[in-house]
């Protein structure tokens, strides 16, 4: 389901006085608690879409909808969209912007904290928010975000993609939560604090490469996809912020077309995830020590973890700065598959 045809009024976004305007009706000040900057330029929201690259028949989740902004542009370019927004004042506003500035779009509202949403959430019973609640009709008077009808949820697709301005406070968290809760993502572009982006997008062997870099490269290839600056936000943050695009292996797009990313080289599912999560994290823990002894925790000595690092082909005396994810996975005895992104980075023995 794409925009609109011949007859459809169109979307109309948001700029500087609209927000006002509904953050006045509201007497909403934003929380730093929550991580909310509102983005009030239209052109900066056309941008984030963009460099999200996707189709017309692409369904995409947004995270932290706030006000409306960025929903306003998914739902200009796609017709349709879910999203997820834990502040229950603007999870009420939303479907009654959504039917003022985009009328004919269907919005799929689900209010809860990003970091619990399940894909019952969006698909399972009393997920749905369709047209009809948006527009405020007397038919879904009491229809409250994520309640919906039965119809309208039986009809929700699986997400395609995650575009989002994610809260800068919990941004890496609900990130890698969206990728494990929803494995039919196929592309990502997130907005998030400068200085995480350049950490999710780091290569190995960067003085800023770690956690974040890891678990986001597990999942696909990543990639800077621009700088916003503070002057497209209420109210202005301090920092500037980027933009990071992530298209994840293996997931097909609506059309059937591959994944820019090829397939997945590795399983990636909850089992894989529950193996090389700790071994990244504890080899980030006290990233100035060798491997060796930067997992003897996790193995029980210096000498069992130098036993496993050997196994796997890695130089014992490394950091975990050195490794790249695919270390990693081999590291925890997952089975590639096939070509390896980036090939093996770290030294064998």
């Amino acid at each position: 389901m794409g925009p609109a045809g011949a007859d459809d009024p169109g979307v109309t976004l948001l700029g500087p006085v609209e927000i006002r305007q509904l953050a006045a009706e509201l007497d909403l000040q934003p929380t730093k608690k929550l991580g909310q900057n509102f983005v009030h330029d239209p052109n900066t929201v056309r941008r984030i879409v963009a460099a999200a690259d996707l189709s017309p028949e692409d369904y995409p989740v947004e995270v932290g909808p706030g006000l409306g902004s960025l929903t306003l542009g998914l739902l200009e370019h796609c017709g349709r969209a879910a999203a997820v927004e834990i502040d229950p004042r603007l999870a009420e506003r939303l479907p009654k912007t959504v039917a003022e500035f985009a009328p004919g779009r269907d919005l799929n509202l689900v209010q809860k904290d990003a970091l619990t949403v399940t894909r019952a959430d969006l698909l399972g019973e009393g997920a749905g928010m369709g047209a009809a609640a948006a527009a405020g009709t007397d038919a879904d008077a009491e229809t409250a975000p994520g309640s919906g009808s039965g119809d309208a949820v039986a009809a929700r697709p699986e997400p395609t993609a995650l575009v989002a301005n994610l809260p800068y406070n919990v941004s890496v968290p609900v990130l890698l939560h969206m990728l494990a809760e929803f494995p039919s993502i196929r592309r990502v572009l997130v907005m998030v604090q400068l200085e995480v982006a350049e950490r999710l997008a780091a290569e190995p062997g960067s003085k800023i490469y770690g956690v974040p870099s890891v678990k986001a490269a597990f999942h696909g290839n990543v990639r800077r996809a621009g700088t916003i600056g503070p002057n497209v936000f209420w109210p202005v943050p301090k920092v500037d912020s980027g933009l990071v695009r992530i298209d994840v292996f293996g997931v097909p797009g609506p059309g059937g077309e591959e994944s820019p990313a090829g397939a997945a080289p590795w399983p990636v599912d909850d089992d894989a995830r529950a193996k090389v999560w700790p071994l990244i994290d504890a080899a980030f823990a006290q990233r100035r020590k060798t491997l060796r002894a930067a997992l003897s925790g996790h193995y029980g000595s210096g000498a069992a973890a130098e036993e496993a690092l050997v196994a796997a082909g890695i130089d014992p005396k490394l950091r975990g700065e050195k490794l790249t994810v695919a270390d990693f996975v081999r590291l925890a005895g997952i089975q590639s598959r096939g070509a390896v992104p980036g090939g093996q980075a770290s030294p064998g023995l």
